[in-house]
């Protein structure tokens, strides 16, 4: 199969030291760009051959992957790309509320490091440009990590990754993804301006407002999709 070919060329990756952590990234990242798509059974000996690691290894790594909830371990059937309920996606935003409202609300004074988050709005704006709605994607989910990263703090950007992954398997099962996303590129932008200018009271309003806003949009699309049988199969 081609995607296992194209899988075969993150074996570099492993090096010599190969580990269920770093087989865990490979296909984390697969995960997110919707190279396994939500439903997709995963095959322990495509996979396993295709990244050249024992069986042992990877099912280390689907077992990572299932603590971070982007798998699932079906009895009698096998590993599984997971498929969000509504209600996950309404956790993921109450997540994301707490986190990112609370990062913006601690900041203290200006200026604030935003260059990673300018940088994510032009590659959203380059991506829109191009017709690239799964680059906008990408892009939209980098300006929300580099907003978490202005807390400078490992541990919450560990838990936001995780978050953001999980975020992404909704996503990939929208049919629309430019009628999804294509609103929050002026949103984007005026937070990274109210953030150059020093108000983090008012980034912190535009944040609260575009995730509610945000969680309603995905939660129509989405709740309509997984009704239809629009996520991937097994």
């Amino acid at each position: 199969m081609a995607e296992l070919t194209e899988l075969a060329d993150d074996r570099a990756l492993l090096g010599r030291t190969s580990t269920a952590e770093r087989v865990s990234d490979i296909l984390r990242s697969r995960i997110a760009e919707g190279f396994f798509p939500p439903g997709t059974r995963l095959s322990e000996d495509s996979i396993g051959g295709a990244l050249g690691v024992s069986r042992n290894t990877l099912r280390e790594a689907f077992r990572l992957l299932t603590h971070e909830r982007l798998l699932v371990h079906e009895l009698n059937r096998g590993v599984f790309v997971r498929v969000l309920t509504v209600e996950d996606v309404e956790d993921i935003y109450r997540t994301r509320s707490l986190v990112e409202c609370a990062v913006v609300r601690g900041l203290g004074a200006p200026p604030y490091a935003v260059d990673g988050i300018a940088g994510a709005v032009s590659d959203g704006r380059r991506a829109a440009r191009e017709g690239d709605w799964k680059g906008v994607s990408t892009a939209n989910i980098h300006f929300h990590r580099e907003l978490v990263a202005l807390a400078g703090s490992a541990r919450t950007d560990e838990v936001m990754r995780s978050v953001f992954a999980e975020l992404r398997l909704a996503f990939h099962v929208v049919d629309d993804p430019q009628r999804l996303h294509e609103p929050y590129l002026a949103r984007n932008h005026e937070i990274l301006r109210t953030l150059r200018a020093g108000d983090r009271d008012g980034a912190e309003r535009l944040l609260a407002a575009y995730l509610d806003d945000s969680l309603v949009g995905l939660v129509e699309v989405y709740a309509r999709r997984v009704a239809d049988g629009g996520e991937g199969t097994g």
